[in-house]
């Protein structure tokens, strides 16, 4: 006899080692919009390479003092012996790199360059960093309003944008640390100088940001979670900061990595025109305005400023750029 239609053969039965649970699907999980920048950014060598050069530049200017104890000699000490006595040029090829002195000494004074380019780090990423931090934040404040409230508002904000942009801030901040004292604010010597770069570079970087902000801050108004927040009762305080911030701060970030680089170069310019930190303080634009006097006798002197201000806005702009790409949602990579 054949088996009943509602028992189930053999060749009908469900097989025994089946998985009830799913064990051996894969599962689907979704990524955060953080993982799917982070996997981008991965992907890109060109910016991680930028990006550990710059977390090397960064770690070298925090710990320079236990750097050059143990590579090189104080930055402001004076090794006369390490000079010709009739051309006071360093003896020895290549500016007289060796063990001891492993980029050379300054020709007329003996300083060991290397020390100086490791403290020259510390005056050049400390006043980009806290330039771009007070450039970010006017630009942010003064964009994000503007944007937001538009009329009377958006109108003043953008013509003061447009006047800070067309100022030319380099005869500014020459003019102004011309007449600047020696204490100010309880600040000394290099100490004011620095303040002033900041402030001046910061103040008249933030249009730029602003701009930005503004422009972003003008298409986000209109969505669709704003309006909710609008109905559900949220102030403008509310919308300003806890809706529409949280969704800038991906391009605020990439300009402000972009920012840094060119804060670098405007600082090396002023101090090679003699507008940035005072004398004996090492700085990379100062260098390069000592290296005029002797670069065609001892040219080391001039290549170790000059390619370590390259190689530092280099690093910056490659890791803005893949930063740039990481965090564009509408990019294809």
């Amino acid at each position: 006899m054949t088996a009943p239609l509602h028992e189930p053969t053999a060749e009908a039965a469900p097989p025994a080692s089946a998985d009830p649970a799913g064990a051996g699907v894969k599962k689907v999980e979704g990524r955060s919009l953080k993982q799917i920048a982070w996997n981008r950014l991965k992907q890109d060598k060109v910016a991680l390479a930028g990006g550990i050069t710059v977390f090397v530049l960064v770690l070298v200017a925090v710990f320079a003092p236990l750097i050059v104890s143990l590579l090189g000699h104080p930055p402001n000490e004076f090794h006369q012996e390490k000079l010709d006595p009739l051309t006071n040029l360093p003896q020895g090829a290549f500016g007289g790199m060796s063990s001891d002195f492993l980029f050379g000494v300054e020709p007329n004074k003996g300083r060991d360059v290397f020390s100086r380019i490791v403290y020259g780090a510390r005056i050049s990423l400390l006043v980009a960093f806290l330039a771009a931090v007070v450039a970010v934040v006017l630009g942010t404040l003064f964009g994000i309003v503007a944007g937001y409230f538009g009329g009377w508002i958006d109108a003043l904000i953008s013509r003061t944008m447009d006047v800070l942009l067309s100022f030319p801030q380099l005869l500014f901040i020459i003019s102004l640390v011309s007449v600047l004292p020696d204490d100010l604010l309880g600040l000394t010597g290099s100490g004011v100088r620095i303040a002033v770069l900041v402030a001046v570079i910061g103040f008249f970087g933030w249009p730029y940001v602003g701009r930005i902000v503004r422009g972003q801050t003008l298409s986000l108004r209109e969505r669709e979670y704003i309006e909710a927040a609008r109905s559900l009762g949220g102030g403008r305080r509310h919308i300003l900061f806890r809706e529409l911030l949280p969704n800038l701060v991906a391009p605020i970030t990439v300009y402000a990595t972009l920012m840094i680089p060119t804060n670098i170069l405007t600082e090396a310019a002023l101090s090679f025109l003699g507008a940035g930190v005072r004398p004996p303080t090492a700085s990379w634009g100062g260098m390069l305005r000592d290296a005029l006097e002797t670069y065609e006798h001892d040219p080391m002197f001039m290549v170790f400023p000059g390619a370590t201000i390259f190689i530092t806005v280099l690093a910056f702009n490659l890791f803005g750029d893949g930063l740039r790409d990481a965090l564009d949602p509408k990019g294809t990579r």
